[in-house]
């Protein structure tokens, strides 16, 4: 395994099941978010979804930095929203081998949790558009679907437990 891409819509809580799961396998974490170029946060900001052709060179950056992991044989844990399957095929570039874990629930649970956040740019209107991007994982992709009920702690240690043998 070379990365593991936590997935899903804002709030879902991509972040802090990144950073356990990468704590419990001793990997690095990558946040997403922090990749991300000045335009795209100020549309976000704004309450302006992101094209395609806005996330392009964002997918692209966090896609070398997984080629980078696997070139220096150190996987590495990205959080990153992957809402769409051309995204993930994207980060799965360059003959990377990487597990998307789709963090699931329902927009109620997340609308309720983007509310309690304070210093995140993504605006709870924007939900909505994030919702409706998403395509689920498909058969033939590497992934796991965790429903964000359990604690991230709890999400960390079943998906740890199911890839540490491969890791």
């Amino acid at each position: 395994m070379d990365a593991i891409v936590v997935m899903g819509v804002a709030g879902c809580g991509k972040t802090s099941v990144g950073e356990e799961l990468a704590r419990r396998l001793g990997w690095q974490f990558l946040e997403g978010d922090g990749f991300h170029p000045p335009e795209n946060i100020a549309k976000m900001s704004a309450g302006i979804p992101l094209q395609d052709e806005d996330r392009w060179g964002w997918l692209d950056t966090l896609a070398a930095h997984i080629v980078l992991a696997k070139e220096a044989r150190a996987p590495i844990v990205v959080s990153c929203s992957a809402l769409k399957r051309r995204y993930r095929d994207r980060l799965s570039a360059g003959g990377t081998r990487v597990l998307f874990v789709h963090l699931d629930g329902s927009r109620d649970t997340i609308h309720a949790r983007m509310a309690l956040r304070a210093g995140h740019f993504m605006p709870t209107t924007l939900l909505d558009s994030q919702f409706a991007a998403l395509e689920p994982l498909e058969s033939g992709e590497l992934g796991i679907v965790c429903d964000i009920d359990a604690s991230p702690a709890e999400i960390a240690a079943r998906v740890s437990s199911r890839i540490a043998p491969a890791a």
